[in-house]
């Protein structure tokens, strides 16, 4: 089958042929109907964030089960799914008790080694390893997944669309919903309106946010947050972003969400809170980031900081109700998608992306 492999950051990505062994006990073969291709991708290709290499790349996307492996009971041939970056183990004491996209074999096995449940890959080019990217690898035409990752949804739902939901939608929405359990009422801010940054805002409008400030460098984008229920825009690309949020809302925010995951975006999202209000980063930075902030004033001010990994969502639970919400109207997703490519466009893609032009691109095999 063709997939995209990532080896190195001084090598471009390949658009090459790989091989993909059959499922093992506990897992299904899915052929991929779009992929997203998100700034965790980015990461990655730029060589911010530790990844096994050589690896087919890609972790957001929806296809349709082709094949299951021996003891798979929840999935069916046929079955409609958009799959997570986090298939939980089921096991782990995070799993257990409710919190799955804190799953501990995820995040010390599937995720830092490129591998699935039990180790090794299903993926090889000429007898090579090829690793998998958290646990998905949907940069391919096919992929061989945990059942867990594989989540059925409706069949009557655009698979193409959809497949925004396991990524973007989920960590957004989620960030809102579970992480910060925003109120109705709440004064909301969001920096950056990409692809996560717009779900956030659509998740505090959801929520019944009562203010919600869409912050971004680029004006179009803040216009675009707008369709997705913002109600107050901040075009910011000198870095003042805290100075005009302050003016707009001399007492500050409830909820301040980092949807960009820089130094400097996480510190400005502690300075816009308000009493009581909790700074939630969402966005993911490179490794070795770090932050400053005044610890007194967070004390005095009884203010929270958080870290929202992938929307704190159940994905079997959340990822079906998020598509639910989309085809009853509720959820907006279609102006997520910037545009649709080949897969033999991936380069591409990322180019769209890293200009800034891109929310969501898909890739169709």
């Amino acid at each position: 089958m063709r997939a995209i492999v990532f080896r190195d950051t001084d090598s471009p990505i390949e658009h090459t042929e790989v091989q993909l062994a059959p499922p093992a006990a506990g897992e299904v073969r899915v052929k991929i109907a779009a992929a997203g291709v998100c700034h965790s991708d980015l990461h990655v290709k730029r060589g911010e964030w530790d990844a096994p290499a050589p690896m087919v790349m890609g972790h957001e996307g929806s296809g349709v089960v082709t094949e299951l492996g021996e003891g798979v009971t929840s999935l069916a041939v046929g079955d409609h799914v958009v799959l997570s970056w986090v298939p939980p183990c089921g096991e782990c004491r995070y799993c257990r008790s409710g919190h799955e996209a804190r799953c501990q074999k995820v995040a010390t096995v599937v995720a830092p080694l490129g591998v699935l449940f039990d180790g090794t890959s299903r993926l090889s080019k000429d007898g090579e390893t090829i690793h998998h990217y958290l646990g998905v690898s949907s940069f391919a035409e096919e992929v061989v997944v945990p059942a867990s990752g594989a989540i059925k949804v409706r069949d009557d739902a655009p698979l193409d669309v959809i497949a925004v939901v396991g990524c973007a939608v989920a960590t957004g929405v989620g960030a809102v919903m579970n992480t910060a359990g925003v109120e109705p009422g709440a004064l909301v801010a969001v920096i950056g309106c990409g692809g996560v940054g717009l779900n956030v805002i659509q998740g505090a409008r959801l929520a019944g946010a009562e203010r919600i400030v869409a912050i971004d460098v680029r004006e179009d984008k803040t216009r675009l947050a707008a369709q997705f229920g913002a109600t107050d825009r901040i075009v910011a690309p000198d870095g003042d972003a805290v100075a005009q949020l302050r003016a707009l809302l001399p007492d500050g925010v409830d909820y301040a969400f980092d949807a960009i995951g820089r130094t400097v975006t996480t510190e400005q999202s502690i300075e816009m809170l308000g009493l009581g209000g909790a700074a939630v980063i969402v966005g993911l930075p490179p490794t070795g980031a770090r932050a400053s902030f005044e610890p007194l004033v967070l004390a005095e001010a009884d203010q929270r900081i958080l870290g929202s990994n992938y929307g704190s969502v159940r994905p079997a639970i959340d990822i079906p109700a998020l598509v639910d919400r989309y085809m009853d109207g509720q959820l907006i997703l279609d102006p997520l998608i910037s545009s649709r490519r080949p897969l033999a466009e991936a380069a591409e893609a990322f180019a769209e992306l890293e200009s800034g032009q891109a929310l969501r691109t898909l890739l169709i095999p």
